[in-house]
């Protein structure tokens, strides 16, 4: 029964021997264990053998004879064999990372897609899908009821009928802030919503004195 072949096999063993070769173990002119002595040795099958030595002889580090065996040719040869493995054993680990980034890029796209997707259904702010979805500053003055107070406290989309979705705070965004976030004096109100839920924030924001104060 033939064995499968595993390609990791025959590629250990021929660095095995190109490392052997080149410290001198294998010297040059020497010849190589027959290949049923080697599968025995490495415990594989035959054929594993006949792949390793295979590989080292089309980069010069041993000649295979027919009936005869293979023959060690280049120390210097085995070295550069050794050094391109390692070569292709960083750029396989390098190929694995890409891998793995692109896959955590794609999760991560996701959820975004995700996300926004649920920002634009949580509300039925708008009167059609198809409509644009309009957004609007409302900075918060000085001496504002809501200053300290927190969104969810506020009932702001009962009120307003606009919702928020991001906070503006100096050079800090705060995107989808949740209902225990707390609006603070010279933060800017970014909603999406009609002009009248525009309007109404403005109203909800505005100090008690300047509503009742008549002009």
């Amino acid at each position: 029964m033939k064995q499968t072949v595993v390609p990791s096999q025959y590629l250990q063993i021929a660095l095995d021997l190109a490392r052997r070769i080149a410290k001198g173990e294998l010297p040059e002119g020497s010849r190589i264990y027959g290949r049923s002595v080697m599968a025995s040795e490495y415990n594989v099958s035959p054929e594993t053998i006949r792949r390793a030595l295979r590989l080292l002889a089309d980069m010069k580090v041993v000649e295979v004879k027919p009936q005869s065996g293979a023959v060690v040719l280049s120390a210097d040869s085995a070295r550069r064999y050794i050094v391109n493995f390692e070569e292709s054993a960083d750029v396989r680990a390098l190929r694995q990372q890409l891998k793995e980034l692109m896959a955590e890029y794609a999760d991560l796209s996701r959820r975004l897609s995700d996300t926004v997707t649920a920002l634009m259904k949580s509300r039925d702010t708008f009167a059609a899908a198809g409509e644009p979805l309009p957004n609007y500053e409302v900075p918060i003055p000085k001496g504002s009821p809501l200053i300290g107070q927190s969104i969810g406290a506020l009932k702001f989309w009962q009120s307003t009928g606009g919702t928020i979705v991001a906070i503006r705070r100096g050079q800090t965004v705060i995107l989808s802030p949740g209902p225990y976030a707390e609006l603070y004096d010279g933060d800017v109100i970014v909603l999406v919503g009609s002009p009248a839920a525009a309007e109404a924030a403005h109203n909800l924001i505005a100090p008690k004195e300047v509503i009742n104060d008549p002009i």
